[in-house]
């Protein structure tokens, strides 16, 4: 009895050790799993921002105010580096700026220009644009998932009534150009000039850029239980639309997905694996919609998921989207711990949860962020009514 008492034992303190060890096994694994994740991401980050600045350099030899994209804007050269647009979705305007050494060969650069925003749309921009040509091969050595973007009307549909013949986009170039003011400047090599035309858009652009999106706002609105008025007012505020949208962050796409943050929870609901997405994988409009919403989903459903109001919560959810949730209970309990914040949110009516974030949010910005996509809300609510 005693030898099998001893057995038992001692079976019992090896079942452990080897469990202990099995544990620590798995842990040592996943930490190290972990910061090979960060590491190759840090690595992608880095090798990016070394891009931009290589190609921000290679523009000084041409221009005196070298611009890249930003979060309103989208700007594009071209190969030879001497020609620019510049699409500022905020403002409803674009400038095209090309250096020649006269007048005649000016025109017909800047024709060339303004044919290129007016017609081409994502995919054609990816394989054309110099810059993106670079980013989308640094993305697709880092991607395991597909990062082609897709082929979506840019500026086409805010112009034309109807996908444009050649012919058309030629003659509006041209009507463009008699119409608009050019403006010359002395070019930094003092040999050539700058020929700079600034265009304004229709006055009706904002809800022609978000007609663009709207199958694939509908479909992840319906597949994440959100209203789609909310994925319309949150990509109009954090782009406006542009769907090669760079903050400096850095956040990409239309709503503006930061790769290390949300990119990476989005990116473990849809694909029940971890994993951080990359620049070109978020100027896919399909990829961006759908983490964008999932991202949503998951401040929804999970961060905030004990405020009991839906309302309430929703407002909590547009906030946190810019700020993160932990700033939300900071803004009732001047601490990050939504469970301590929770009690005090579901004491409160959802007038009363908006208010005191309009008041108490840590920083200014995503008190503005909040009240500007509610706004908004309205409006798409209306514009989408039978969506």
């Amino acid at each position: 009895m005693k030898k099998l008492l001893l057995t038992l034992v001692l079976s019992t303190l090896l079942f452990s050790g080897e469990k202990e060890d099995a544990t620590a096994k798995m842990m040592a694994e996943f930490e190290a799993s972990k910061q090979s994740q960060l590491k190759e991401f840090t690595d992608y980050k880095t090798q990016l921002a070394k891009e931009y600045k290589t190609y921000k350099k290679e523009l000084k030899t041409y221009w005196k105010n070298p611009k890249l994209s930003t979060q309103k804007e989208w700007v594009s050269y071209t190969k030879d580096k001497k020609s620019r647009s510049d699409v500022d979705f905020k403002n409803n305007t674009y400038t095209i700026e090309v250096i020649a050494k006269n007048l005649k060969k000016a025109t017909t650069k800047l024709k060339e220009r303004i044919s290129y925003i007016a017609s081409q749309n994502t995919k054609q921009v990816v394989q054309t644009d110099p810059l993106q040509k670079r980013v989308a091969k640094i993305s697709e050595s880092h991607d395991d998932v597909t990062s082609s973007v897709n082929a979506k009307p840019i500026l086409s549909t805010v112009i034309f009534h109807s996908k444009p013949s050649k012919r058309e986009v030629k003659t509006y170039a041209t009507n463009t150009l008699k119409k608009n003011k050019i403006i010359i400047t002395k070019a930094k090599n003092k040999k050539e000039n700058v020929y700079k035309v600034t265009v304004k858009l229709p006055k009706n652009s904002k809800v022609k850029l978000s007609a663009i999106y709207q199958g694939e706002v509908a479909k992840n609105a319906r597949r994440f239980k959100l209203p789609n008025e909310l994925l319309f007012a949150i990509m109009q505020t954090e782009s406006d639309f542009n769907p090669f949208a760079k903050s400096h962050i850095p956040a990409f796409g239309l709503m503006q997905i930061v790769p290390r943050s949300a990119g990476r929870d989005s990116y473990k609901l849809l694909y029940k694996r971890k994993g951080q997405p990359s620049a070109t994988y978020l100027y896919n409009s399909k990829n961006n919609i759908q983490m964008g919403t999932a991202y949503l989903y998951i401040l929804y459903t999970r961060y905030l998921r004990k405020i009991k109001n839906p309302k309430s919560r929703l407002y909590c959810t547009i906030a946190a989207y810019n700020t993160g949730a932990g700033n939300i209970a900071w803004a009732f309990t001047h601490a990050y711990n939504m469970n301590k914040a929770a009690p005090i949110i579901n004491k409160l009516t959802p007038e009363q949860v908006y208010y005191r974030l309009i008041k108490d949010l840590k920083f200014d910005e995503p008190k503005y962020y909040l009240k500007r996509v509610t706004r908004r809300m309205k409006v798409y609510k209306v514009a989408y009514k039978d969506l």
